[in-house]
């Protein structure tokens, strides 16, 4: 049973950071694209970084470009989200997602076929 489960999510201020986990289970993900999602209330789920297994390529939302760092622990078979300078704008569920292979357009959900519960990130002002 394949399994994504984040933690590390919580109520932090402005200019605070936290830094998100996604533990993932059930299989290999080592050929898997992993990307972590967000969504505010009201709010479609909007692509927020992502980053193949081996760790050699990353990308951003524009919108956390500089601020967010995506990396991956093999061993650990885990993905982190470290958030930098939070600021209220990035409250939101965040969401780890993995999809099968290279993909070319990360930042589209429907090519994820995995997904994780969420987890709760709150910036106050």
């Amino acid at each position: 049973q394949v399994q994504l489960v984040e933690s590390g999510g919580g109520l932090v201020q402005a200019g605070g950071s936290l830094r998100l986990s996604c533990a993932a289970s059930g299989r290999s993900f080592s050929s898997y694209t992993m990307g972590w999602f967000r969504q505010a209330p009201g709010k479609e789920r909007e692509f927020v970084t992502a980053i193949n297994w081996s760790g050699t390529t990353t990308y951003y939302a524009d919108s956390v470009k500089g601020r967010f760092t995506i990396s991956s622990d093999n061993a650990k078979n885990t993905v982190y989200l470290q958030m930098n300078s939070l600021k209220p704008e990035d409250t939101a569920v965040y969401f780890c997602a993995a999809a099968p292979g290279f993909q070319l357009s990360p930042s589209r959900p429907d090519k994820y076929n995995y997904w994780g519960q969420g987890t709760q990130v709150t910036v106050s002002s």
